[in-house]
């Protein structure tokens, strides 16, 4: 058998509406959630019977926005966006059959109507197919003396700030995403820039929920400078 047809079990729900700003690694943004509604004939409460016990989960997906341009090298940020490793030395999206893993936690199962999952720490773009869920087993999936290769650990962290203008315009969003303060954070203290970017001028910006996030980095500090409604044209 030299091909497989998969089909996906549903489509994630998350704040994530571009590439750009999604973190790079699952759980470093603590208060993304996502949302999976299950599809016909997966839909069936027990076919989730006993999932409720496990913490965390494993989702296999597919990288939907980048299928068909797999690479055999790639340019890690972690190595300054400059030095190649071999695809399979990495986590990039651009592989051979697009297929990505992510480390998720599972906050809630609803089954009154359906089945929804909703889980915390995603890295995941809006409308991702997910094709299956597995538990995660501490005991068998957690190696402390593992080596890690060239991710030596966490990320160095910018601080944000706000202007004062965002801050009015962040307060006033919260009201309708009440994530939204901790999640901007979380995520722009990841540095989403490319590795190779060092203007301090330069606006960049990103799609939270329905918001267009605009910001700037100075030094160690990124700055929102305007939250705005995202529009028709950057919603499509």
């Amino acid at each position: 058998m030299t091909e497989f047809s998969l089909s996906p079990i549903g489509y994630l729900a998350s704040p994530f509406r571009d590439r750009f700003g999604i973190p790079r690694q699952p759980r470093l943004a603590q208060h993304a959630r996502g949302c999976l509604r299950l599809l016909p004939p997966y839909d069936r409460v027990e076919a989730v019977r006993g999932l409720e016990a496990f913490s965390h989960v494993w989702l296999t997906f597919v990288f939907h926005g980048c299928v068909g341009e797999w690479r055999p090298t790639v340019r890690p940020p972690r190595l300054g966006g400059n030095e190649r490793v071999g695809v399979f030395a990495s986590r990039s999206p651009f592989r051979p059959n697009s297929l990505g893993l992510s480390l998720v936690e599972l906050l809630s199962i609803e089954t009154c109507a359906g089945v929804v999952l909703t889980f915390g720490g995603v890295d995941l773009l809006d409308g991702t197919p997910v094709l299956d869920i597995k538990p995660y087993i501490p005991f068998v999936e957690s190696e402390p003396t593992a080596r890690a290769g060239f991710v030596d650990g966490p990320p160095p962290q910018l601080l944000v700030d706000f202007t004062a203008q965002a801050m009015t315009q962040l307060r006033r969003h919260a009201g309708r995403w009440p994530d939204l303060p901790a999640l901007l954070c979380e995520v722009l203290a990841q540095d989403p820039r490319p590795a190779y970017a060092n203007d301090a001028l330069r606006q960049y910006g990103f799609r939270l929920y329905d918001l267009e996030v605009k910001w700037r980095c100075t030094g160690e500090r990124a700055i929102v400078e305007k939250i705005v409604m995202a529009t028709a044209e950057q919603a499509s």
